[in-house]
């Protein structure tokens, strides 16, 4: 039999309760004693009081640049897991584009803002918005499940990457502190790097110039390992394509750059500067917090037999993992970070200039507003059928839905339902993830000892409905 995410239960008065099974959920709903309280994560109300014993829960994180795990465990198993997808880089990419057009605005002679960068002033442990939506986002969910479950502990995976041991894993002592271009100016660094020769055409009596191979209005750096050597054709060919774009017919180019290139450390480099954070705003909640290594979750995981995945290294963080943990046919709940709109009026085109008319204030029409999930009967009309997703609100009333596979445009606000109030994401179910051995039984992989292991806090388990 596999295993379902649990649904949380609140009493009468919204205290939590134990989560159930979906099948018991069902009864009590078919019954009349419980009704809906939230569609997303499943949620139903009691409509009495509870006497059953209430069982402490644990909240288990995995903290990642892209994709957070989240795992709800009991001494014994998972109760609900799921899987949170930020929205960082897009953030980024935002901020990175306005930026760009307000720089393009002030060097025209025309009416502009003035910079106010030299009187602000940034208050301690500030970070960029960026880095600070995925604490948010974190923060946010923990917050939501312990109103829905009884939360007792939470377990965080604090990691810290070496970059520069990432980048060399011979590195030691003072060549921490040398770095790779030590006694090299950037040019002649890459001039070294590349023997003298345009990575693109393979010219080597042309004058060079130094070329972002990712270019910095697509979300390039300026570290060295984005930075390669061009001849003043090929740089001024490429522009501001992307590698891709420009290497379509010749591909054998681009695996051969990418050779001699480093990746970048974008990711590890989000994860090392909000660990930190995310650690005090958890103990803010006054949970007891357990820390974990990642060589730690790694070796729980080995020993558990389990596929590797976010909410399955998350149910794997820290001393509390139990002994033994099914995951056969567990569906985590994938959760996205989508926002809440934005504070921009007008849209610009390329150059910085509006090219809308300024958007409404009102953000609800009808009742409904954009980002609600709907469920659409249309009863007649050339759309007769049933419609389940995302809304766009129009004032109009004539509203477009986001299905699973298509965008359904022009459904009438008449034919539509609440499922779920629009909260700032998006919500799916992942792949049902099997145990890596078929026994039913797991047994401890003893083939090595546990690496060194962090004071911390006892586990609890999650399950997605």
């Amino acid at each position: 039999m596999s295993n379902k995410n649990s649904v949380f239960v609140l009493d009468v008065n919204h205290n939590p309760c134990n989560p159930v099974h979906p099948a018991v959920a069902r009864k009590l709903l078919s019954s009349g004693k419980a009704a809906v309280f939230r569609q997303y994560p499943f949620t139903i109300i009691l409509k009495g009081e509870s006497t059953d014993k209430v069982k402490d829960l644990r909240i288990k994180i995995d903290p990642g640049a892209k994709f957070t795990g989240l795992a709800l465990v009991s001494d014994t198993n998972i109760v609900w897991a799921a899987e949170l997808e930020h929205r960082g880089f897009a953030i980024r990419d935002s901020l990175t584009s306005r930026r760009q057009l307000r720089r393009s605005r002030r060097q025209r002679k025309t009416r502009y803002r003035k910079p106010r960068f030299l009187n602000r002033r940034r208050p301690e442990g500030w970070l960029p918005p960026s880095l600070m939506s995925r604490v948010y986002n974190i923060q946010t969910w923990v917050n939501r499940l312990c109103k829905l479950a009884p939360v007792k502990a939470i377990s965080q995976e604090l990691v810290k990457f070496d970059t520069q041991k990432m980048i060399n894993p011979e590195v030691n002592g003072v060549e921490y502190q040398r770095g790779e271009l030590l006694g090299y100016e950037v040019r002649q660094y890459l001039l070294e790097k590349f023997n003298h020769t345009c990575v693109y055409c393979g010219a080597t009596e042309k004058p060079f110039n130094i070329d972002h191979f990712h270019p910095k209005s697509k979300g390039g750096s300026d570290k060295v390992s984005n930075l390669v050597l061009s001849c003043v054709d090929c740089n001024q060919a490429k522009g501001n394509k992307l590698p891709v774009e420009f290497l379509s017919n010749r591909l054998h180019i681009l695996t051969k750059i990418d050779n001699q290139r480093r990746k970048p450390l974008a990711d590890a480099a989000a994860v090392n500067a909000t660990r930190c954070k995310l650690k005090q705003i958890l103990e803010n909640t006054g949970l007891p917090v357990e820390l974990g290594s990642g060589g730690l979750t790694k070796y729980n995981r080995s020993r558990l037999r389990i596929s590797k995945s976010h909410w399955t290294d998350a149910a794997c963080v820290g001393e509390s993992t139990p002994e033994s943990l099914n995951i056969k046919g567990f569906q985590p709940l994938i959760i996205k970070a989508m926002g809440r709109g934005s504070h921009q009026m007008v849209k610009p085109d390329k150059y910085g200039f509006p090219r809308t008319s300024p958007k409404l204030r009102q953000k609800s029409f009808y009742g409904f507003q954009t980002g609600d999930i709907v469920k659409a009967v249309v009863t007649k009309g050339k759309k007769v059928g049933i419609y389940v997703g995302r809304v766009a609100v129009r004032k109009t009333g004539s509203f477009n839905i986001k299905t699973k596979t298509d965008t359904v445009q022009g459904i009438s606000y008449k034919y539509c339902c609440h499922l779920h109030k629009s909260d700032g994401y998006a919500y799916s179910f992942g792949e049902v993830l099997e145990q890596v051995k078929s026994s039913n039984k797991v047994k401890p992989v003893q083939t090595q000892s546990p690496p060194k292991r962090f004071p911390g806090f006892q586990g609890q388990q999650l399950s997605l409905f």
